[in-house]
């Protein structure tokens, strides 16, 4: 249960301080410094919300990730998500 809520607040964090980042004219990515557990990333990259890589100092959310994070900021944050 604790391993599922510090996934679930490592994943909300790392969607409030991401960051858009155009790769192609008609593609965005959200990308996120990648400052936290290792454990806790590497279960969300295999739930399929993160991709990352291990030289890299960010991840990047899929959009699996960017949904279920809105669900965990509405659930943890309630009407001061909607700003997000």
């Amino acid at each position: 249960m604790e391993d599922q809520i510090v996934e679930d607040l490592t994943l909300l964090l790392l969607h409030l301080t991401s960051w858009e980042e155009r790769i192609h004219k008609e593609l965005t990515i959200h990308r996120a410094w990648k400052g936290f557990r290792f454990e806790a990333l590497d279960a969300l990259e295999e739930a399929g919300y993160l991709n990352q890589s291990r030289g890299a100092k960010s991840v990047t959310l899929t959009e699996a990730g960017i949904e279920r994070a809105r669900a965990l900021a509405a659930r943890y944050l309630g009407e001061a998500a909607e700003s997000q």
